[in-house]
């Protein structure tokens, strides 16, 4: 069992009481001081509020931070990304992982959506550091139409290996309208309506491949993927920048999830994401970093406050996106998208949480999420809880010297390889 006592929550003073990984009472604070527990955290100065649920990255992809910046996306992709990670082992998405999730700690996230190779490695390093995520089975194809066998190898070890783990689940990954074909996608259709699997792939990304598909399909993306059967509550639909109206209402209609990164999208160039009209439309807009690679960093923070900057900017109105509806797009609705029942700090939900230090000077001020979108950076995060498990508490980490001297260690055997 685990004790919070005397955290701000909405204002008021509340002791938590977590027993089995889940919020067994949310009490006034000091009227049960009988409580005791194992582990007992004094949250005094403190408010707690739903943890981040990062629903679309690549998160081995630290080791490649700052590598190949400020080019063209299939540029990008095709002449240094994909070489580079052509030569990556599991050990280097292992050690590239575990960057990656001591950085979402740090910055209040406990689960994340993973698009990437050698998933065993990031499955270890998931399971060594307590957080939970939804692993991808990657679908990429070579010239020869054929999916890559290193994605098939690598899909089967990671199913062996999984097992039954409530904190890790598995998606059918394709990576994208043009690197899978329409036989491959009718597969992971056929896959997804068989074991009831989510379905995650970059979709409508830039408007170059809105406009390539339209040619080639005579269709959006969106229809595309909607000819197939795939357009559903089961679709984590990253990036969503090309969308045209009839593509916000399908996608509402069928209830499939919009991943919004505007950090990345910036970034590489490639739009910007309708958020008030995907709200307005009643779409499922979630939030996530994409990889340390074209972001370049996996703070949530920063992804709620660019989401809502761009989001205004976008509609032409200042009140078109709101922090409330950013923060809840960051935190309720992406837990609800993977069947997490969390993003409510209330008796009988997941335990995941963050302690933020109201003592911080990013934190003085009127609303405690207006500040935390607007204001804050990883900084003003002390203590994290994942599915009742302590991963961070006064901003330390177990283990993090030796995570950060590993990954070091990687990143300079990895800038040799581009050296030859």
């Amino acid at each position: 069992m685990l004790l919070i006592r005397n955290a701000e929550l909405d204002g008021r003073k509340v002791d938590l009481k977590i027993e089995h990984g889940r919020f067994a009472a949310v009490e006034p604070a000091g009227i049960h001081r009988e409580w005791r527990a194992a582990r007992e955290i004094d949250a005094s100065g403190k408010a707690v509020t739903p943890a981040f649920y990062n629903t679309h990255t690549h998160a081995a992809m630290t080791l490649m931070r700052g590598y190949a910046d400020d080019l063209e996306l299939m540029d990008w992709l095709s002449n240094h990304i994909w070489p580079l990670e052509a030569k990556l082992t599991e050990e280097d998405v292992y050690l590239g992982t575990r960057l990656a999730i001591l950085e979402m700690i740090r910055s209040g996230t406990v689960f994340f959506d993973d698009m990437y190779w050698f998933q065993r490695g990031t499955l270890r390093a998931v399971r060594e550091m307590g957080v939970r995520a939804c692993l991808g089975l990657l679908f990429i194809e070579g010239e020869d139409g054929k999916v890559l066998e290193r994605n098939l190898r690598s899909n089967a070890e990671v199913l062996e290996a999984v097992g039954q783990d409530p904190l890790v689940s598995i998606a059918l990954a394709p990576h994208a309208i043009y690197t899978v074909s329409e036989t491959t996608l009718r597969l992971v259709r056929e896959e997804s309506e068989k074991n009831g699997s989510r379905v995650h792939i970059h979709l409508a990304e830039t408007r170059a491949e809105a406009e390539e598909c339209r040619r080639k399909h005579r269709c959006s993306p969106v229809a595309y993927l909607d000819k197939l059967g795939l357009v559903n509550e089961k679709l984590i639909a990253a990036h969503c920048v090309a969308l045209d109206d009839d593509d916000l209402a399908l996608m509402s209609r069928k209830r499939a999830v919009l991943a919004h990164m505007p950090c990345s999208n910036l970034k590489l160039g490639s739009g910007m994401f309708r958020f008030h009209d995907a709200l307005r439309a009643g779409c499922r807009v979630t939030v996530g970093t994409d990889g340390a690679s074209s972001n370049n960093n996996l703070s949530m923070l920063d992804e709620m406050k660019f989401a809502a900057l761009v989001g205004k900017h976008r509609c032409g109105s200042v009140t078109g996106v709101t922090a409330k509806e950013v923060f809840h797009a960051a935190t309720a609705a992406g837990a609800e998208a993977f069947g997490i029942a969390a993003g409510r700090i209330a008796v009988g939900m997941e335990a995941d949480c963050i302690l933020w230090d109201l003592h911080h000077p990013a934190l003085l001020g009127f609303d405690l999420i207006s500040n935390l979108v607007y204001a804050a950076d990883p900084s003003v995060v002390d203590t994290v809880v994942c599915a009742g498990r302590v991963l961070m508490e006064n901003h330390r980490v177990p283990g993090e010297a030796e995570i950060v001297a590993a990954a070091r260690e990687r990143i300079e055997r990895l800038q040799q390889l581009i050296g030859e």
